[in-house]
């Protein structure tokens, strides 16, 4: 396990562990991580809730922030974050989310996340913008 992935391991990240999300890999220029489509996840036809794409992206867009932050940096916070919702993924599905970064400067990063169900089929594009504290 990289020291990466154990530095994003051991945050409090209350929001994702209730999400039931799990960081799988970190490197600084690209964080991954997992997350299982439950009921309580998912809107008519049991299809993943648009609000819960949203969220599982901006956990590990700011995850990838945070280990990316300047050594004086206090942390994070998302200012703008943009979905473009391309197709669903089912209850009892994964969907694996893949952070890639667009900017990384010394008071914004810019992270592009992209949702896949395990099949590789794609969820959503999601471009979010964390102001460096």
């Amino acid at each position: 396990m990289s020291v990466l992935l154990k530095k994003i391991q051991l945050m409090k990240m209350p929001f994702a562990e209730l999400k039931g999300v799990v960081f799988t890999e970190a490197e600084l220029d690209r964080v991954v991580a997992k997350m299982v489509v439950r009921p309580d996840l998912c809107t008519l036809r049991n299809t993943i809730h648009g609000g819960a794409v949203m969220a599982f992206a901006d956990s590990v867009g700011a995850a990838a922030t945070v280990i990316n932050l300047p050594a004086d940096a206090k942390g994070t916070t998302t200012i703008e974050s943009k979905t473009n919702f391309i197709g669903g993924a089912k209850e009892g599905s994964t969907v694996i989310a893949t952070a890639t970064p667009v900017h990384r400067g010394r008071r914004t990063q810019v992270w592009q996340t992209r949702l896949e169900t395990e099949d590789g089929k794609l969820v959503a594009v999601v471009t979010q913008t964390q102001m460096v504290l």
